[in-house]
């Protein structure tokens, strides 16, 4: 297995689909619910998640020259989306494109309904993770990169749905400075990758900067 491969997207997409730091929003989402049903949202986030995220590994590509874009101009501004969301963890503020506004919150229904909107669309599988899936996707170089990739997707969605498997009990013990210190953390790591992002789809598309 490409080991550099494999933990490149790992970083990236573990540092956008952060468990820790999504956790208080799946906690903020369900509350009042009981621990059985926050534990089958769980399950359902973690099966829409593999799905959704799925479809735009595969279809992500056609996707963009259905609609004339390059790898490289989505790269652009898909690491510019990623970089603000980057942003928004340092300063500890949440990004609307990847949180949903506010009055998008505010409509949010039934603790039993939210598996998929909001929790795995736009929280989850939002604009930072689609453009990682689509980015490194167009990368895979042979059958072991394409293993590594499912791999490594398959294994940050399912730290997540055990983080939120076992959210009532996490969130008795895990303090609020542990999830700012990883927030920050993740924050750091993901605007390190998004300026990547830039430069290498800058490289391609003006080549006289590179």
């Amino acid at each position: 297995m490409d080991a550099g491969f494999a933990v490149s997207f790992f970083g990236a997409l573990f540092a956008i689909m952060n468990p820790v730091t999504n956790l208080p929003i799946f906690l903020s989402v369900t509350e009042g619910a009981p621990a059985e049903t926050q534990r089958r949202i769980a399950l359902k986030c973690a099966i829409y998640s593999l799905g959704l995220g799925a479809g735009f590994a595969l279809a992500g590509t056609q996707l963009l020259n259905l609609f004339g874009i390059s790898v490289d101009d989505f790269r652009v501004a898909g690491g510019l989306v990623v970089l603000l969301i980057a942003l928004n963890m340092l300063s500890g503020d949440e990004s609307s494109s990847h949180h949903g506004t506010d009055e998008e919150k505010s409509a949010y229904p039934d603790p039993d309904t939210v598996a998929f909107y909001p929790l795995t669309f736009p929280i989850i599988v939002g604009p930072g993770t689609i453009t990682t899936l689509i980015l490194f996707a167009h990368k895979i170089e042979g059958p072991v990169q394409m293993i590594a990739y499912g791999a490594v997707f398959a294994a940050v969605v399912a730290l997540l749905a055990l983080t939120f498997w076992n959210a009532p009990m996490l969130a008795r013990h895990l303090s609020g400075t542990a999830r700012v210190i990883m927030s920050r953390l993740m924050g750091m790591i993901l605007a390190a990758i998004a300026v990547g992002m830039i430069v290498e789809g800058l490289k391609a598309l003006l080549p006289g900067l590179a």
